[in-house]
């Protein structure tokens, strides 16, 4: 038991601990996450967690997710600023000129507005876990998909972390203000590391048919389990040797 899940409503705590007896993937919108949020999301991680009694990946994971549910929502708040300067953000010369502003108007004071003109912009975030006795996913997607600087930062990040074990180092080296922090992608694939998984159980992607982006974090349960990428990697080395 932990604070606030007493101010959680009963149909919801109902609806958690049918899908998790089910094994049925959980997803709840966002926009700018409160605390009431943030105790829903603890519920269903700590329910999942402790139907395999792997109470032990809570931080890892609740961590993850907070983590990447700040920078969707960045992203999201990016896209609303945007708009209202009449900027293209898929523009390179005009994203520089959008995110000067972007960084004096990313204030906790101003996450109301941006909570209403999210939803009148129809931007969410959508944070989904999905759990067997084998693995647990946890996605968390933005209904948009990245623009070129952004795709590149991403990509410098995830090359930057893998020179550092711990955040301390990585920010004396790497930590600058273009993005706010910054740091929520670089912590999650250190969080896994230092958890003692594969960093490449951490990835983003961007699909343009699809019109998102997705954080995904795969965590196994199982000794036995083979990570999707893994999975991937032999389909192509067997491909490349003729066998499928």
């Amino acid at each position: 038991m932990y604070e606030g899940i007493e101010e959680l409503p009963q149909e919801f705590l109902f609806e958690v601990e049918t899908a998790v007896k089910k094994e049925e993937p959980i997803s709840i919108i966002t926009y700018v996450l409160s605390t009431r949020g943030e105790n829903k999301l603890k519920h269903i991680i700590q329910t999942v967690l402790f139907k395999y009694k792997r109470e032990d990946l809570t931080e890892l994971i609740f961590t993850s997710a907070k983590e990447l549910i700040v920078n969707a929502t960045k992203a999201a708040i990016k896209r609303v600023l945007f708009k209202e300067l009449g900027l293209n953000i898929a523009d390179p010369s005009q994203y520089d000129l959008g995110m000067e502003s972007f960084k004096e108007n990313l204030v906790s004071r101003k996450f109301p507005y941006y909570r209403r003109k999210m939803k009148e912009h129809g931007l969410f975030v959508k944070v989904t876990l999905s759990f067997s006795s084998d693995r647990i996913i946890l996605f968390v997607q933005n209904n948009f998909t990245l623009a070129v600087r952004e795709e590149k930062r991403i990509r410098e990040k995830f090359v930057h972390s893998k020179e550092f074990d711990n955040l301390f180092e990585y920010y004396m080296k790497y930590g600058d203000t273009t993005e706010g922090a910054g740091m929520g992608i670089t912590m999650v694939e250190i969080l896994v590391a230092q958890s003692g998984y594969d960093r490449h159980l951490f990835t983003i992607y961007s699909r343009q048919a699809e019109n998102r982006t997705v954080a995904r974090v795969e965590i196994p349960l199982d000794q036995n389990y083979v990570p999707r990428r893994q999975r991937y990697q032999k389909w192509l080395q067997e491909k490349a040797s003729g066998l499928t």
